[in-house]
């Protein structure tokens, strides 16, 4: 066991040379900037006297930092629980280690995560951080999130949701994804898709107020509403992607039929969906987190939260990879991506750089104007 600093808390924790959730109690360093943004999210929203719980708390870190980095008025009462004993006790003693006292506000459980949720009256804030899917968690986490509350969901199955694993996509997530440039966004939107439906069961309208994608992952945080016709509002943004591999056309449709064709070259078209077809973002919230992530000298989450800013004023399903496009237009070298930018502003048209693909611009302006442009700049 090492001791280890992550933001304002010291912990201590099992380590190895793997991650694995063999470890007697699970900790992921490479989730720090998860619970970096978690925190940025949480002290950016216009809500106060929360009651904050995790189900999966593990070593007790992303709590810990809660308390400890959190503005005062933020939160009413937080609740760890993990079903194993180790975790419990090492959450207890990472507690101590921060000086952190066990008052009113803070409360531990030690039963399954499920057991844990629906024995609760309900919470303004549950995060689902699980190793894999988050499936097993859902049903649970909708019925005990509260009207105006935020739910967030972390999925590590990247294999199921971007298509490489085209069966469990189906079993898991009642969808068919994409396996080439748009994997990420589309398994991201897929993922949404489902939390949707499983909320929609109970009459909840969950609505995305900030989504990323990231290497082995994704992170979602929706804000409730409840109601029937929100609920059903938010399932009429439920669709289709459809893809030409041929010649690269996209499009977004309400259905799709087999065997469909492209209506530039007549190639069969690859398709995807059912998936969330609505903004992944809230730019007001966007624009707060970024107003606090200057606050904190952190390159990689200024960086991201900076990148999404930009992103998020663009209402688009997809992106464009430059390289590609230059290679199937032939055309001679790709162009910056700052160039490309500027000059599709210029036509009139929304752009920007997307955190989801490197070297790929998020954009309204049709694949035919940005194959001009591009020649122009050659």
């Amino acid at each position: 066991m090492e001791t280890i600093n992550e933001g304002k808390a010291r912990f201590k924790s099992y380590v190895d040379d793997k991650i694995s959730k063999k470890l007697p109690v699970f900790y992921n360093p490479v989730m720090k900037l998860n619970r970096d943004v978690s925190v940025l999210l949480l002290n950016s929203v216009e809500k106060d006297d929360m009651q904050l719980a995790l189900p999966l708390a593990a070593t007790g870190i992303r709590g810990i930092r809660f308390l400890l980095e959190l503005k005062k008025s933020k939160i009413k009462t937080i609740s760890f629980n993990d079903k194993s004993d180790e975790a419990v006790k090492l959450i207890k003693s990472n507690l101590r280690l921060n000086k952190i006292k066990p008052k009113d506000k803070i409360k531990i459980f030690n039963l399954d995560a499920n057991e844990f949720l629906l024995n609760s009256k309900g919470f303004d804030y549950i995060d689902i951080d699980p190793f894999g899917s988050p499936n097993f968690l859902l049903d649970s986490a909708v019925k005990r999130i509260a009207r105006n509350g935020i739910l967030a969901v972390t999925a590590t199955d990247t294999a199921a949701l971007c298509g490489s694993s085209k069966n469990a996509c189906l079993r898991k997530y009642w969808s068919e994804a994409l396996k080439n440039e748009f994997c990420h966004e589309i398994g991201l939107r897929i993922l949404i898709k489902k939390v949707q439906q499983i909320a929609s069961q109970h009459d909840k309208a969950l609505i995305p107020i900030f989504s990323y994608s990231r290497e082995h992952y994704f992170r979602i945080f929706f804000g409730c509403e409840k109601g029937k016709k929100k609920a059903d509002e938010i399932m009429k943004k439920h669709g289709y992607v459809v893809y030409c591999n041929k010649c690269l056309f996209r499009e977004t449709v309400n259905t799709i039929f087999n065997n469909e064709k492209c209506p530039f070259c007549n190639s069969k078209l690859d398709s995807a969906g059912k998936l969330w077809l609505g903004q992944l973002w809230d730019k007001k919230i966007v624009v707060s987190m970024n107003k606090e992530a200057k606050k904190i000298k952190d390159k990689e989450l200024i960086k991201l939260m900076q990148i999404i800013t930009d992103e998020s004023k663009i209402n688009s399903v997809g992106f464009y990879d430059i390289a590609k496009v230059v290679k199937h237009n032939k055309l001679k070298y790709v162009p910056k991506k700052e160039l490309l930018i500027k000059e599709i502003k210029k036509a009139g048209f929304k752009a920007a750089e997307t955190h989801i693909r490197p070297n790929s611009i998020r954009s309204d302006i049709t694949l035919k104007e940005l194959v001009k442009i591009i020649r122009k700049i050659n």
